[in-house]
């Protein structure tokens, strides 16, 4: 049991720092915390990734721009337009007529959120107005987060110039029929976090070797009137560069960052009312103002909660998808894209490393400043690791993270505040410890955990009291080494209080070569035990004492008073230098009883108010004397004469010398 108990132990990295010095046992909390950190980071990750995600966008929300987007017009297929035009999917001709309406109202780029998978009637009317408009893309939809097998349509428009290596792929699709198939495109693939917020969309998707620009970027690349959709993708430069970077050859200085799996992120910068929408009925039917569409961009989508296109966001819980396609053309127009930069796992742990260092100061602090210190500085880090990412994403887009510092600081925090308030309760219960080997427990405890006063602090209370002595030891002491006689006061002391504290009793101070003694109450029960106390006291001396004095030297023998009453126990003094102290008749009576015992050569003699307690066992009187100091006389008892007493009383007397000298 006890090895498994070392084991343990050992095993504590708590009781192990503790047994460090203080700066190497923060260390090793440090140290734990990062180990802990890995582990829950690991066990975790989701659930934390989407904190991160959640409470890292608050940073757009707090600063957004609420700068109209005029550039970019949402033409939403609404409730209305569905009221008014009929239920979706639309026929073709009526898509004919809405594309032809845009075109009548100077739209520059019609681009349709949505997928047209099938042949129907009214293709031919539909295809001519997409032809005959200033420039169209259509949606195709590669399925990139499913298992589902299907293929479905043409798809067309593929990027020249980048390969597959590092961006996601997929083998099913839905696509616009064939008859389509020269009407420009882009992928409408999103990544759906567990929550169900698009965060990001990749900028092209591979599908058998080809790769298939996002509708976004197909629109910038329609919309350039090139020949060819030429891209090339290169690495980021230094550690606040992207992973990766999209150049398209015919818009130059455009640089589109990409994370390392080939991503756009999605920026929440402008805020939802930023983005004009009309209804699409009101677009067929004429009901527009003059002018509102011309030299714009539509982005042509569903908005209608029935339709099912409809997404989280930090700003609602019900966004169409038609506005993440505005977001991302409008920041792609901006150029002001939020990615995250290649070395932030090395930012977070540089910025980690200064959150650790700060913990190590704050814990090194005094007592007090560690203590309260330590959980507004865990509180406060975290804070600021978010306040941080915050800013570096408002200001310059980039999106850094603040999770990792900010769970490592919380978890440290609490380790070096535990290892503190351990090593405070540890240096307490030593310094407890140590006044109690001078005090009693109660006494040790009163003032381990009290304010010093100037004041008296004392009670009275009821006590029973035994003193002994060792008599003998003066003469002893002077013919022997001071070590030998510490060595020998040292043994009794140490007996003596084992079996004071085995009988209920404590010791009070230790004073010469004597000690007092004492036990709560003035009843019967304490009685009996300070009298078998003494009696186990002189057994142990007699037994243990060496009993062979050096030559001209009297035996070793103790002598011992035992009387209770009443008395005042507490401590006076000045607050720089008080003192405990035990004082009353009671303790002089007992102190000059255990004097009488040299003279009436018995080892243990009780006082009248113990021999009281103890009149069954029939003390025997040993007449009444005038105490060394007292005016009132006081009849003293030995305890009833028993073989081991009786022994021990002629062997004393045996040691007895006849001294010369006196009157002739």
């Amino acid at each position: 049991m006890n090895n498994m108990r070392q084991l343990i132990n050992r095993l504590n990295p708590l009781a192990l720092a503790l047994s460090l010095l203080p700066g190497r046992g923060r260390l090793l909390m440090l140290a734990l915390a990062g180990a802990i950190s890995l582990l829950v980071l690991g066990l975790f990750h989701n659930s934390l990734q989407i904190l991160e995600e959640r409470l890292g966008a608050q940073g757009w929300l707090l600063s957004s721009d609420d700068m109209p987007e005029e550039r970019v017009t949402i033409v939403a297929i609404d409730e209305q337009s569905l009221s008014e035009i009929g239920p979706w999917p639309w026929s073709r001709t009526d898509m004919a007529r809405l594309v032809t309406a845009l075109n009548d109202a100077g739209v520059q780029l019609q681009i349709h959120d949505i997928v047209y998978p099938e042949a129907r009637e009214g293709d031919e009317a539909f295809i001519a107005a997409l032809q005959a408009s200033r420039g169209a893309v259509i949606a195709q939809q590669p399925v990139i987060q499913s298992n589902q097998q299907v293929q479905t349509g043409l798809l067309t428009h593929a990027l020249t110039g980048v390969s597959c290596d590092a961006t996601s792929t997929a083998t099913s699709y839905i696509a616009s029929h064939s008859g389509l198939a020269n009407i420009a495109k882009g992928h409408i693939a999103p990544i759906v976090d567990s929550d169900g917020s698009l965060r990001k969309i990749p900028a092209f998707v591979c599908v058998d070797g080809q790769s298939y620009p996002t509708l976004v970027i197909s629109a910038l690349l329609q919309a350039t009137q090139a020949s060819s959709w030429q891209a090339s993708v290169t690495e980021g430069r230094g550690w606040f560069g992207p992973d990766n970077v999209l150049t398209l050859q015919s818009y130059p200085g455009l640089e589109i960052p990409l994370d390392a799996d080939g991503n756009i992120r999605i920026s929440y910068q402008d805020l939802p009312e930023n983005f004009m929408a009309v209804s699409a009925a009101d677009v067929m039917m004429g009901r527009l103002e003059p002018g509102l569409l011309e030299n714009t961009w539509v982005l042509i989508g569903a908005t209608a909660f029935g339709m099912g296109d409809i997404v989280p966001t930090p700003y609602n819980g019900f966004a169409p998808g038609v506005e993440i396609q505005a977001r991302l053309l409008g920041s792609l127009l901006d150029t002001a894209m939020p990615y995250e930069p290649r070395g932030s796992e090395s930012l977070l742990l540089l910025l980690t490393a200064l959150f650790a260092a700060a913990l190590y100061a704050m814990a090194g602090a005094r007592e007090r400043f560690s203590a309260y210190g330590l959980p507004i500085v865990g509180l406060l880090l975290p804070l600021l690791a978010l306040a941080l990412h915050w800013q570096l994403l408002v200001s310059q887009q980039i999106w850094l993270g603040w999770v990792m510092p900010s769970l490592y600081t919380i978890i440290a925090a609490s380790l070096l505040l535990l290892l503190e308030q351990s090593r405070i309760r540890a240096e307490r219960s030593r310094i407890f410890g140590n006044l109690n080997s001078y005090l009693p427990s109660d006494v040790a405890r009163e003032i381990a955990y009290a304010l010093p006063s100037s004041s008296i602090n004392a009670r009275r209370c009821d006590v029973t009291l035994l003193s002994a002595d060792l008599r003998n030891f003066s003469a002893f002491g002077e013919s022997r080494p001071p070590e030998e006689s510490a060595a020998l006061l040292h043994f009794f002391f140490v007996r003596a209080t084992e079996i004071v504290e085995r009988h209920g009793g404590r010791i009070q101070e230790f004073k010469g070569d004597g000690l007092l003694a004492v036990w709560d109450g003035q009843n019967a029960f304490s009685a009996r035990a300070a009298l078998a106390t003494a009696q186990e006291m002189l057994d142990a001396i007699h037994r243990d004492m060496p009993q062979q004095p050096p030559a001209g030297l009297e035996p070793l023998a103790l002598g011992i008073g035992i009387e209770q009453g009443p008395a005042l126990m507490g401590s006076i003094g000045p607050a720089q230098r008080r003192t405990h102290t035990l004082l009353g008749d009671t303790v002089t009576i007992t102190l000059r009883i255990q004097e009488m015992t040299a003279e009436l050569s018995q080892p243990i003699l009780l006082g009248e108010c113990v021999a009281r307690q103890l009149s069954d066992l029939k003390p025997e009187s040993q007449g009444s004397f005038l105490l060394n100091g007292l005016r009132i006389p006081h009849t003293l008892f030995a305890p009833a004469n028993d073989e081991a007493t009786q022994r021990r009383a002629r062997q004393e007397q045996l040691n007895l010398k006849v001294i010369s000298g006196g009157r002739s």
